[in-house]
Order: structure tokens, then C-alpha cells, then sequence
């Protein structure tokens, strides 16, 4: 398997630090003990001759020569540390830990790798807090070493953290996916749409790697995995991610030639147009570069993306970075995500959550279990990052944790893994995410944009923008069938406008300042009303339906204008203005509370407001007039808030 595609796999990776020869020289004590100077001559030779075997990889009969030269002399320390070495190394971690213990017993300032060593051994058993106060003991010793005083301390903040993480397990109980997915070959490296309907992985077929899709089943289930036509090549692919609509694949792919693609591991991109993707191609030299470039995550909006990397400027080893897409459609030149998140290790397989403020990746260089382990840091208000949290125990282990995908409803978490009665090898699992790594809540608006006069569907710009600030959230077209998903996390008030020349706009609004819930996304049916010149040159639309403005906002029981309508009227004005010939009626409406008298008049008022602000923005008053009609046409029933709220509108019908 390439580099770049990391998985969750049991793993014992061999930890033994090759200090003799690196560390001060042996301290003098009080003999209790012999050397190789001091003890039996039959000890000695026993003692030669398993470190002969060890040469040759013979570690069997090595241990018995040692175990001879310790019979004859059980307080030979050279063999009895040896011994224990060897014991470390074929990973018998009791009968080292057995043997380092003696060699202390026997001078605990024989040597400074012994109480290292003893804590790896303990460390191997789950015995945490003793292998804390001996690797303590080696930190104490004075060693000068910076790479193995940075081992040290990791491996003592890895003691304190497993101890009280062994103690307090989250919950984790992870299932396969289904043998629509999983099979006999390997499956890893799954992503999703965000609305949780495909799911896109890569399968190895013998010794190559490809990308399979699958889609989610009416029952929930999932459906056969389908071979991605049109990316997949005779060459691997593999750590991708998908856009939250489904329409971008970026991914990774190594050792190409004659392509464009800069370094060893590179970025690719796809579209998926006309129904099939198109053919994949590397990001420039604004972001990928000659060093191993892997592992991208898009961003919900689809403007960043965030990848690791080995080029320059980093924390260590692989560090997490991040571009943005300008307005101009060009890359920013990729940041590095900085000290807060990245260490000394290697942080790697980072996932944006499409809250767009939870990222999830895994580290080998952050306090956790020992190896790679998952992590993720939220986003702060002010934009910073906050500090990186564990997943917690048993969800990290002291195996490598690889790839973690979580869904648009933050409960449920995909990995691939490796455990005894799998499909076949690797299959791709999931899990129930424990509730302090779930992001924020999210939802999202699906849509169909159509022509209203001819049902066809419509290429149009979408834009949603935040109205507490009104900065653009998104800007995005649909796809050539006229639809679109955009995730909408809780805490704003979006305003959604989708437009295309010669049409009337359509809008919505979207107030998730309370919360946001992904069993309630909005699924949206958009008809544009096409502008067209009669004969008396004026723009009528086909069908003279009233454009309702969800976005235009009033004090309440006020004509006031509040500030957040400015962004549609503003809307409304740059409408008039490209079509000088298009005259408009501004309608007011009311729910039916309170007295009709009452609601005929705010609804007057209120059409007059609108009217005002445009004639304000020198649109010609012959060009526009407005009508009050109180509570008289409601849309929804007036039995509820959400009905009533409906009812409380601002319109415009042309004529």
C-alpha cells in the first residue's frame, strides 16, 4: 500500500531505542554484581556466544546461551540486560520488564537506556504510571541527546494521558458498513457527500488502487460499489476527498510522469460533467510542490482545501496546510496550519467537517496512545484554532489510527480497520462519534432550479450570504441540471438569492441562529420567472407570478426597515437597473393578528417602505407603485408561528 493511504491496523512497532552506544558511559557503583571482567569465565563465554547468535538473528538460541551464562552467575548484568533486551525485541514484554528490573536491582546507575527501557517494556503491558516514574528516571539522568529527550517526553506526557484515558473509555461499538461495500479485497479511505448519500473509497484490486462509489438505499442501507469510471487508471489512487455536492473529486496520486504533477505525491482534481468526471489533472505549482504533497480535505463551501504535506516551513515532519480559492478563481499559496496544531511528529489525513469549523486528523507527535491517534480542534470566533482534543480510548489504541470521515449529522464516524472476522482484510466501519468530538449541528438546502415557463432546468448563480454580517457565505452555479447542495451550519442567518440574466430572482431565507438540524435539511423546488419585452416595450415575466422578498425585514409591528433587508433590496435595485424597462408593484401582507383595520394599514406602510428605499436609490417612481392587502392573501395557515411568519411578507409583482 502507498504511503499516503493510512488505515486503522493492529500494529507493534518495534520501540527499542538503540542507546548503548549514544548515551554516557557506564556509572560507577558499589559491585554487587559481575561484568564481563569480573564474572566466571564459563559465564563469559556463554554470554559471547549469544551475542554471536544474536548476529545472526538467532534470538532462541541466543536466550538460551544468555539464560546458561546467568545460571552460572545470576548476577552477571551485561547478560542479564542483554537478555532482557532480547526479550524487548521478540516483544516478550513481561520477561523484559523482569530483566530490566534486575539490572536495577542489581545498579540502578548501570546504565541510562535501562529505565527508558523498563518504561517501554511497562508501556507494552498497559502499566502506565509506573512506566511514567521510570522514564522520569531517565529524563533525571542528565542525558544531553535532543532526540531522545524529545522520545522521553513524549513517551512520559503518552503515560499521563493513556492512564487517565484507559480509566474513562468513551464509547465505541463500530460495525461494517455491508458487503455492499466491504469485500474480499481491501476497502479504506471512505468520504461522503454531505447529505450522506454516496459514499466514494478506494478498493485495492490486486496491486492496484481504485476509487468505488456506492449510494445510500431507501432502507439506509448501502447499495453494490460501482468502479469509478473515467479517474481510475492502471496506476494507484487513493486519500480523496468529494465536494459536498458530489461534483469535485480531489485526490492523490504518486510517481506520475509526463502529466504535470510536481513531486513525488501530488493533488488531483476531477469534475463530474455531463453525467461522467472528467479527466484528472494536478493542481499547479501554486499548490502541489517537489515534497510529498498528500491526503486533501475540501471545505463545505469548496473555496479550501487542506492537505499534509513535507515541504519547508513546517512544524516536522508532515504538516497539516491549507489554500484558499480567491474570487478570481486562483489559489492562495499554501499556509501551514502552525504550532497549535502541528508537532514535531507527523500530523496527517485531515477531514473539515462541513461545519466548516471542527477538523479532524490524526498525529503521532500530540500527548494519546502511542502511535498515529485522532484528534480534532474547532475553530475559534475570532478564525484562530483552538487547541487539538483526543478522540479518547478505545476509539485510539496503541495501534496507528488512520482516516476518520464523520457525517453531515455529527453522530455517526467511518474508519477502516482490520479486526478478526472482518469481510476481508480492511473493510470500512462505523461508529457512533462520542458527543464531545461531535462538530457543530448542520443542515443543508438541496435544490432544483427550472425555468417557469418551459420546466427546463436552468444554469443560475447562487449566492447565500450571512446576514448578521453581510459577508457571502457562498457563491456557487448550479450544475447543468439545474441543482445544487450547500452546507448550512447553525449559529447564522443565511439569506439565499439564485439568479440568471433575464429572470426575476428568487430568494429564501434560512434563520439557524438557534440551531440547525440535518433531519430537516430544505429541499427546494426554485422556478425563475423569465423577463420578456411585450410590444409596448415593457418586461413582463411569462407568468406573472409575485416574487416574494424573504430577506426584507421590519420592526416589529413597525414599517421600520431593519438593516438586514438591505442586502435584498439592494438586490432588488441592481434588477431594475439592469432592466430599465421592467416596472414593478411592491405588495405588503400580515398574519391575522390583531384587528383588520391595523394589518391593512402596516401592511401599506410597509409596501411604502420598500418603495421609498428604491426611489431612494433612484429608481424612477413612475417605474414602480405599491399595495397594501393586510391579511387578506395568506400563503400558509395562520395556526401556527411558523404559518404566521410565512404570512408576514414583502412581494413584488410586475406589471
Amino acid at each position: 500500500m502507498n504511503q499516503y493511504f493510512l488505515f486503522r491496523l493492529p500494529a507493534i512497532q518495534r520501540c527499542l531505542l538503540v542507546v548503548m552506544l549514544s548515551l554516557p558511559a557506564i556509572a560507577p557503583y558499589a559491585q554487587n554484581y559481575t561484568t564481563v571482567q569480573t564474572a566466571p569465565a564459563k559465564a563469559v563465554k556463554a554470554y559471547e556466544n549469544g551475542r554471536e547468535f544474536l548476529v545472526y538473528g538467532d534470538a532462541p538460541r541466543a536466550l538460551r546461551a544468555f539464560e546458561e551464562a546467568l545460571r552460572i552467575d545470576s548476577n552477571f548484568i551485561e547478560a542479564r540486560l542483554v537478555w532482557a533486551e532480547t526479550h524487548f525485541d521478540n516483544g516478550h514484554w513481561l520477561e523484559a520488564e523482569r530483566g530490566f528490573e534486575r539490572v536495577m536491582e542489581l545498579n540502578p546507575n548501570f546504565h541510562p537506556s535501562v529505565p527508558f527501557n523498563l518504561a517501554l517494556a511497562e508501556w507494552r503491558q498497559d502499566k502506565f504510571m509506573e512506566a511514567h516514574s521510570h522514564i522520569d528516571n531517565f529524563l533525571q539522568a542528565g542525558v544531553k541527546n535532543a532526540d531522545l529527550l524529545y522520545r522521553a517526553r513524549r513517551l512520559a506526557e503518552n503515560c499521563l494521558f493513556a492512564a487517565m484515558a484507559v480509566q474513562n473509555p468513551v464509547p465505541f461499538n463500530p460495525e461494517p458498513v455491508g458487503d455492499g461495500i466491504n469485500s474480499a479485497s481491501d476497502e479504506y479511505l471512505p468520504a461522503l457527500t454531505a447529505d450522506g448519500s454516496m459514499m466514494i473509497f478506494t478498493r485495492r484490486d490486486d496491486y492496484d488502487e481504485n476509487f468505488y462509489t456506492s449510494t445510500r438505499e431507501p432502507d439506509g442501507s448501502w447499495g453494490k460499489a460501482e468502479y469509478l469510471e473515467g479517474v481510475n487508471t492502471t496506476q494507484n489512487e487513493g486519500a480523496e476527498t468529494i465536494s459536498a455536492d458530489g461534483s469535485w473529486l480531489v485526490f492523490t496520486a504518486c510517481n506520475r510522469r509526463n502529466d504535470g504533477s510536481l513531486g513525488s505525491c501530488d493533488l488531483y482534481w476531477s469534475q463530474q460533467k455531463g453525467g461522467s468526471w472528467t479527466k484528472p489533472v494536478p493542481f499547479s505549482a501554486a499548490i502541489n510542490s517537489e515534497h510529498w504533497d498528500a491526503q486533501p480535505s475540501i471545505s463545505p463551501d469548496g473555496r479550501t482545501i487542506f492537505f499534509s504535506s513535507t515541504r519547508p516551513g513546517g512544524q516536522g515532519g508532515k504538516d497539516l496546510w491549507f489554500t484558499t480559492r480567491q474570487s478570481d478563481g486562483r489559489w492562495t499559496q499554501p499556509e501551514n496550519l502552525g504550532a497549535a496544531i502541528n508537532s514535531r511528529g507527523d500530523e496527517q489525513t485531515p477531514f473539515i467537517h462541513p461545519d466548516g469549523q471542527t477538523l479532524y486528523f490524526t498525529s503521532d507527535g500530540l500527548p494519546g496512545m502511542g502511535e498515529n491517534d485522532l484528534y480534532f480542534v474547532r475553530r475559534q470566533a475570532d478564525g484562530s484554532w483552538g487547541s487539538p482534543q483526543n478522540l479518547g480510548y478505545p476509539v485510539n489504541t496503541k495501534a496507528d489510527e488512520g482516516t476518520l470521515t464523520v457525517s453531515l449529522d455529527g453522530r455517526t464516524a467511518y474508519f477502516a480497520a482490520n479486526p478478526p472476522g472482518s469481510a476481508g482484510g480492511i473493510d470500512i466501519y462505523q461508529f457512533d462519534l462520542p458527543a464531545h468530538a461531535r462538530p457543530q449541528p448542520v443542515t443543508y438546502a438541496k435544490a432544483r432550479v427550472t425555468d417557469a415557463a418551459s420546466g427546463d432546468p436552468l444554469v443560475a448563480r447562487v449566492e447565500f450570504t450571512d446576514l448578521q454580517t453581510g459577508s457571502t457565505f457562498v457563491t456557487a452555479r448550479t450544475k447543468p441540471d439545474g441543482s445544487f447542495l450547500v452546507c448550512l451550519p447553525a449559529g447564522k442567518d443565511y439569506a439565499l438569492n439564485v439568479s440568471r440574466e433575464q429572470y426575476l430572482f428568487h430568494s429564501e431565507n434560512f434563520n439557524l441562529l438557534e440551531t440547525a438540524s440535518f433531519d430537516k435539511p430544505f429541499l427546494l423546488d426554485i422556478e425563475l420567472q423569465p423577463i420578456t419585452s411585450g410590444d409596448e416595450a415593457t418586461a413582463r415575466p411569462v407568468a406573472a407570478r409575485p416574487v416574494v422578498l424573504r430577506n426584507v425585514f421590519f420592526e416589529t409591528a413597525s414599517a421600520d426597515l431593519l438593516p438586514a433587508s438591505t442586502n435584498e433590496l439592494d438586490r432588488l435595485v441592481s434588477l431594475l437597473q439592469d432592466v430599465p424597462t421592467l416596472r414593478i408593484q411592491i405588495n405588503g401582507h400580515t398574519d391575522n393578528v390583531g384587528d383588520d383595520t391595523s394589518n391593512q394599514r402596516l401592511s401599506e406602510n410597509r409596501a411604502k417602505s420598500v418603495y421609498d428605499y428604491l426611489v431612494g436609490k433612484g429608481i424612477p417612481a413612475e417605474r414602480l407603485r405599491f399595495k397594501g392587502y393586510g391579511e387578506g392573501q395568506p400563503i400558509e395557515t395562520n395556526d401556527t408561528d411558523e404559518g404566521r411568519a410565512r404570512n408576514r411578507r414583502t412581494e413584488f409583482v410586475v406589471w
